[in-house]
C-alpha cells in the first residue's frame, strides 16, 4: 500500500528523458515535496529514496541492469544536468522547468528544515571533507540541527554498526555521498535497516563542494551546460576518460529514447500528451512497491 508520504512524490509530473522517468519540478517544488514527504512518512518505515540523474548515470542506466533498477526504484530521480533540461524542451514529454543541482538542493532544503525544525545526517567522503561540510553547514544554517555525520569509509561490523546508530539518530533526512554506484547500493543494502529514516538523498560530490575541496563553476558556465568541463578542466586525470566516453552516449540516448520515440514504439499514448505509462508493481529492494522495477 502506497503510503501518504510517498503519494507526495508518486504524484508529481515526469518526462522521459534517455530512457529515464526524471521528475519535472521546479527547485522549490522539489523542497517543498521533500518537506511534506518527511513530514507525512510514517516511522517505522522503509525510508524515501531520491536520486539524482546527470549524463554519468543515466549513461550507466543503459548499460547496467542492475544499476538501472536501483535508479528506478527511487520515489523521485531528479535532473542534474543542464543538457536534460535544454533537450527535455525538444524530445521529453515536457519541459523541465530548471536543473536541480544536488548542491544547490541542499542549500535551499537546509533553509527550510532550519526553519521547520527537520533534522540532517550526512554521511559520505573522506572524514576532513565530511567534518569541512558538517563545519560550513552550521555556520550558513546555525538553526539547522544536524543530528550526526560520518566519512564513508566504513565496512563489516564498523558500517553495521554505524547503520544501527543512525538509525537510532532518526534523522529526517540522511544525505549519502558516496559516489555513483555506491550510494546507490547503500540505499539497496541499508535502506531497510534505516527504519527511523524518513528520506535519504543520494548526493554524488556534495560534500567535497562544501569543503571546499572542489569548486563549482561560475553561474554563466551552469547555465549553457559546461559545468562539465569546469570540472574536467578541475580532475583531468580521473574524468577525461568518464565525460569523452557519457556525454556523447547520454546525448544518443536523449534523442531515441526520450516522450514520443518511446510511446510509439510500444504503440501506446498520443503525440504531444504527457503521460506515464502504466506498468506492472513490483517489490523494489528497499521494500515499497515500484512500477517497473
Amino acid at each position: 500500500m502506497t503510503t501518504p508520504s510517498r503519494a507526495v512524490l508518486g504524484q508529481v509530473p515526469v518526462t522521459f528523458l534517455g530512457g529515464m522517468s526524471i521528475a519535472a519540478l521546479g527547485m522549490q517544488e522539489t523542497v517543498d515535496r521533500m518537506a511534506e514527504a518527511v513530514r507525512l512518512h510514517p516511522r517505522p518505515g522503509t525510508p524515501l529514496y531520491l536520486t539524482s540523474a546527470n549524463g554519468e548515470v543515466m549513461s550507466r542506466h543503459a548499460r547496467d541492469a542492475e544499476f538501472a533498477r536501483l535508479v528506478d526504484m527511487a520515489d523521485l530521480i531528479s535532473a542534474d544536468g543542464q543538457p536534460m533540461v535544454t533537450l527535455s524542451r525538444v524530445v521529453g514529454d515536457r519541459a523541465l522547468p530548471v536543473r536541480v543541482a544536488t548542491t544547490d538542493l541542499y542549500h535551499e532544503v537546509a533553509r527550510k528544515a532550519a526553519a521547520e525544525g527537520l533534522t540532517f545526517y550526512l554521511y559520505g567522503a573522506t572524514e576532513d571533507e565530511n567534518r569541512a561540510a558538517v563545519a560550513t553547514t552550521q555556520r550558513l544554517y546555525p538553526a539547522l540541527r544536524i543530528v550526526g555525520h560520518h566519512h564513508g569509509y566504513l565496512a563489516g561490523d564498523a558500517l553495521t554498526d554505524k547503520i544501527a546508530e543512525i538509525d537510532a539518530l532518526a534523522p529526517d533526512i540522511l544525505w549519502i555521498a558516496l559516489g555513483v554506484p555506491r550510494e546507490q547500493a547503500f540505499v539497496r543494502d541499508h535502506g531497510p535497516l534505516l527504519r527511523n529514516v524518513a528520506l535519504i538523498k543520494t548526493s554524488g560530490g556534495l560534500f567535497n563542494f562544501l569543503s571546499g575541496s572542489r569548486s563549482r563553476a561560475p553561474a554563466w558556465v551552469q547555465r549553457v551546460g559546461f559545468e562539465w568541463l569546469w570540472r574536467l578542466v578541475q580532475e583531468p586525470r580521473r574524468l577525461f576518460w568518464r565525460y569523452c566516453l557519457t556525454n556523447p552516449h547520454s546525448l544518443y540516448l536523449m534523442l531515441t529514447r526520450s516522450g514520443d520515440r518511446r510511446r510509439t514504439r510500444q504503440g501506446e499514448g498520443k503525440t504531444g500528451e504527457a503521460m506515464v505509462l502504466a506498468e506492472p508493481e513490483k517489490d523494489d529492494l528497499v521494500g515499497r512497491r515500484a512500477k517497473g522495477a
